[in-house]
């Protein structure tokens, strides 16, 4: 997500007033990503700083469509090389569905609360197909290292 908004936006991307502008604001959906960036922002001065600030969700909410035509449909065939026959925009929709599958698995885990009815066989399937579309070496080394894998079956 970085590499392509340095590439829209430039290594400032933060700070940069259009970007800052095709975020939904106040009145939009009930996260506000305008709002995640402008606090970020605020706190650090750094891109990467920045980056390691947002929300899980304002990651994913940068690949809905309305950022298509500004970012994906240009960049994302070349920064996703591992994608099988997808078009950019549905490369694009399949990413931000396996992200929202990630997502509630996360915050389910980080609040503590249960798992157990979810199909984590799937959620792990997914996330190491998520992570091989951006670099086949990285979802190797993931899948060299995760021990999900051998759990699951282990599970009452």
């Amino acid at each position: 997500m970085s590499d392509a908004l340095t590439a829209t936006y430039g290594p400032r991307w933060p700070w940069d007033g259009n970007f800052e502008r095709s975020l939904p604001g106040p009145g939009g959906p009930s996260y506000n990503p305008r709002r995640d960036l402008t606090r970020a922002r605020s706190k650090e001065h750094t891109t990467g700083k920045v980056i390691a600030e947002l929300k899980f969700a304002f990651w994913q909410s940068m690949f809905t469509a309305r950022h298509d035509v500004r970012v994906w449909d240009h960049q994302i065939l070349t920064l996703f090389p591992s994608r099988t026959s997808h078009t950019a925009r549905e490369l694009r929709g399949r990413i931000y569905t396996d992200l929202d599958s990630i997502r509630k698995l996360r915050n389910r885990v980080a609040h503590h609360e249960p798992i157990f009815s979810r199909n984590l066989t799937d959620d792990l399937t997914r996330l190491l197909e998520l992570v091989e579309l951006r670099c086949t070496d990285t979802a190797g080394w993931l899948r060299a290292m995760e021990e999900v894998s051998t759990l699951l079956p282990q599970r009452p």
